[in-house]
């Protein structure tokens, strides 16, 4: 883990709503639905010390390396001290992964012609700079999706001269309020436990229904979508300019815009929208192929993540080294042909923490599992029959750049990801005793073994 947390820009808030983002077992009871940076940082700390959890954090660790040795069933993992540059060896019987698929070292900025001819500052929101002064200034913010809109209307609300979102494509929007009374009056008159169990299977119920109209006849979502947008939006600007994407709303995450800020900062005329293919940066901004000038003091190149499976980390097994690309998830949290390893990755249309709950459930229970048993190992194997597919099903910029570097998934169950949280319940439900889990006892015992604790 780093020394600081990032995306520190104006603005910065959940994409999802609180109630389902936050944990299951510590129900989110705070008035607003889509909370803000600080309220989100106030929360995990919160939830860290009530359970013990900050003790047991080596912060500044970065994963290096694991190998895993059948004969001792156990992984030894190389980790580096990122303060200190320190690398030392740890050992666990079983390894999880939370990392995630983003690379938190840097953002991705497309090489743009002329960057070095731009006088003004040129920043991306991964690593927003503690000391920019974007008081009076004009901004450029490069980009379409959810790290572009959110710090445009923030950025034009404190302080800044002008506000132009640049972006070469349009993406699809949805306004959601910021604040949910019937919730919020359900949690303070019902009993907690009963009443986060309610507002989170209302808000579940939404997400889901709504991805799954979004699914069928792309017609009927693009008619909504644009209906809900077009009442918001000033009269000067151009709809199928700005807002009409040429995908449908299934092939990426819609942006959220709590409370309808970016609409009111256009109607307020304190932001433009720019749709266009960049030219070239210039001394005093950005050239657009149109020919059109963008003026800018201040660039943001709000133009994506670079993705990187378990932090770069690399594996091996039994002294052979494992090429991500070759293996195959199992019901999207385990890998073929590794043993003892689980990860996380989230529903790219819903709360990331929805399937966090249901995988270390199920870890659980595969560890209860080897404990009955008596085995060690446990790993997947996967079926020669079943065909592969990406295993990012989201079809944004970013994906699309690193797909090859990842595992694969395949189009029938267990190995099939899923992006429904309601059917995903059944399938973390089946017995763990699944056929396509193979249960076993090392070579050599463990008794002796050097272990230490994690």
């Amino acid at each position: 883990m780093g020394h600081r947390d990032l995306f520190r820009y104006p603005g910065v808030r959940s994409d999802s709503d609180m109630y389902t983002l936050g944990f299951s077992w510590k129900p989110w009871l705070g008035k607003k639905a889509i909370a803000d940076g600080a309220d989100i940082s106030a929360y995990l700390r919160e939830a860290a010390a009530e359970h013990g959890i900050d003790e047991n954090i080596r912060l500044r660790h970065r994963l290096v390396r694991a190998d895993f040795s059948s004969a001792e069933a156990r992984w030894s993992v190389s980790v580096e001290r990122t303060d200190t540059g320190e690398l030392f060896e740890m050992t666990c019987h079983f390894l999880m992964s939370t990392s995630g698929y983003y690379r938190y070292d840097e953002g991705f900025t497309p090489d743009f012609p002329g960057r070095d001819d731009f006088t003004g500052r040129v920043v991306h929101p991964q690593h927003w700079p503690e000391d920019l002064d974007h008081r009076d200034q004009r901004i450029a913010v490069i980009g379409s999706g959810a790290t572009a809109v959110t710090p445009v209307p923030a950025l034009a609300g404190s302080g800044a001269g002008h506000v132009t979102l640049v972006q070469r494509t349009p993406t699809y929007i949805i306004s959601q309020p910021a604040t949910d009374p019937v919730s919020h009056r359900m949690l303070r008159t019902l009993p907690t436990k009963v009443a986060s169990k309610l507002v989170r299977a209302r808000y579940l119920a939404m997400h889901v229904g709504f991805y799954e109209f979004c699914r069928a006849p792309a017609r009927e979502a693009r008619f909504l979508l644009r209906k809900l947008l077009e009442r918001q939006l000033p009269k000067d600007i151009a709809f199928d300019e700005h807002f009409k994407p040429p995908y449908d709303p299934r092939d990426q995450r819609l942006c959220l815009v709590p409370q309808g800020d970016l609409f009111k900062a256009l109607r307020q005329h304190s932001v433009d929208v720019v749709t266009d293919r960049i030219e070239r940066f210039t001394p005093t901004g950005i050239r657009m192929q149109s020919g059109l000038e963008v003026e800018a003091d201040i660039i943001v190149t709000a133009t994506g993540l670079n993705l990187l499976a378990f932090g770069g980390a690399t594996f091996s097994v039994d002294g052979r080294d494992i090429d991500l690309p070759d293996t195959m998830a199992f019901k999207g949290m385990m890998l073929s042909d590794i043993p003892n390893f689980a990860f996380v990755v989230g529903y790219t249309n819903a709360s990331r923490t929805l399937k966090a709950d249901l995988v270390c459930q199920y870890v659980v229970r595969v560890l209860e599992h080897m404990e009955r048993t008596g085995t060690s190992i446990v790993v997947p194997r996967r079926d020669p029959e079943v065909d592969e597919e990406p295993f990012p099903d989201f079809a944004a910029g970013y994906v699309l750049r690193a797909v090859q570097d990842f595992p694969t998934r395949g189009t029938k169950e267990p190995w099939k990801l899923k992006m429904n949280y309601f059917r995903d319940l059944k399938v973390f439900a089946a017995p763990v005793d699944d056929p396509a889990l193979v249960y076993s006892e090392p070579a050599k015992a463990l008794t002796g073994a050097k272990r230490v604790r994690a």
